[in-house]
């Protein structure tokens, strides 16, 4: 049986991190929500909690998760030798939607790191998240609440509809604010590296970084071989259950490209939807627009909760329009190029990028 905590008029019950708090302790685990996407989370230093994340949500073993932290004191609890420039981030973007790989400490499980050497770390922006990490006293492992492969979970309603009765609580925080989960960034290694891209852009760590890299798997085509050292690399991602994704790239006479194939598909007895910005002149059909390519952040955040919108409606294909790739869009095209199945097998590389534009 789950508990739920459910807001009524904006508030959560009496007590909710308190009782979420100490089930974690206790080895449970707690589906809550931060501002990009809802985690689903146990105590990151109790190996046999961390595992029954993996078991719930079907994850490979072989994909590391993220811990979540309220202080940097938890830092230094689970990472050794963190350099200036980890520092230099946290004074920045945290709370935030911002992933730091460091070197493990020796505290931190193997379960969280897959056997690897590196911890990703982030502090959430969420009050009902630092709030849950402070009363479990203990930082929170926690990949995204869904189970595995599919789009990600932005909502408390979907997160009940998906895992009601295999969590032991959930707590209602609305809607997510940007929708898509943490930008995750390698300080390991000689050069800072993008891993998987998120609500912290690439511009705005070039701010900071200049000479930043982005690893050809953040770009969604490619998957990463051998040991992955960030959730979101190495398996397919944000897939829907029942509908196939068609990704439609930005390209001259992309509407013209998207309702032919709607056609074809029609001839042939099925059915498909378009997922569209606002600028697309599409009117045939099911349409669901994910706002206008003038706010990308717009269209982060409504990306999950549509292709899950699409996907329970029942269709065959889900039609779906690219965007441009500065910005967070980057970051949106790397979930639906995953959710697309375009990453193909390369191997492990970085690519230098240069100029504003990753």
């Amino acid at each position: 049986m789950t508990l739920l905590f459910r807001r009524e008029r904006g508030r959560l019950p009496a007590g909710t991190a308190y009782i979420a708090g100490r089930t974690i302790r206790e080895g449970g685990v707690v589906v809550f929500p931060t501002e990009t996407v809802y985690g689903m989370g146990a105590d990151a230093l109790n190996s046999a909690a961390v595992k029954r994340i993996f078991e719930i949500k079907g994850r490979p073993l072989d994909n590391p998760v993220i811990v979540h932290v309220c202080s940097r004191g938890q830092v230094e609890q689970l990472a050794r030798d963190v350099p200036a420039m980890g520092r230099i981030l946290m004074e920045r973007f945290w709370p935030g939607p911002l992933t730091l790989v460091l070197r493990k400490g020796p505290a931190v499980p193997a379960p969280v790191t897959a056997g690897l050497d590196t911890v990703s770390v982030r502090m959430p922006d969420n009050r009902t998240a630092l709030s849950l990490i402070r009363q479990a006293r203990t930082p929170i492992a926690a990949p995204s609440a869904n189970i595995s492969g599919r789009p990600s979970i932005t909502s408390f309603e979907e997160a009940v509809g998906e895992l009601d009765g295999l969590v032991d609580v959930i707590i209602d925080g609305g809607s997510s604010r940007i929708g898509v989960e943490s930008t995750v960034l390698d300080l390991t290694s000689g050069v800072p590296s993008i891993l998987r891209p998120g609500g912290v852009t690439a511009e705005q760590l070039r701010e900071i970084m200049p000479g930043l890299t982005i690893h050809p798997a953040a770009e969604g085509f490619t998957v990463y071989r051998g040991k992955a050292p960030s959730p979101g690399m190495k398996y397919r991602h944000y897939a829907p259950v029942h509908s196939r994704v068609l990704l439609f790239e930005s390209q001259p006479g992309l509407e013209e490209a998207m309702i032919a194939k709607w056609r074809q598909i029609s001839r042939s007895g099925r059915t498909a939807a378009f997922l569209v910005t606002d600028e697309t002149e599409i009117h045939t059909g099911t349409v669901v627009r994910l706002g206008s390519r003038e706010r990308p952040e717009e269209i982060a955040r409504r990306l999950f909760s549509s292709l899950r919108q699409l996907d329970r409606s029942g269709v065959d294909y889900i039609l779906a329009e690219g965007i441009g790739e500065e910005g967070i869009g980057l970051a949106v095209m790397n979930r639906l190029r995953r959710s697309a199945g375009k990453a193909r097998g390369r191997s492990p590389a970085h690519r230098k990028e240069s100029g504003s534009s990753p």
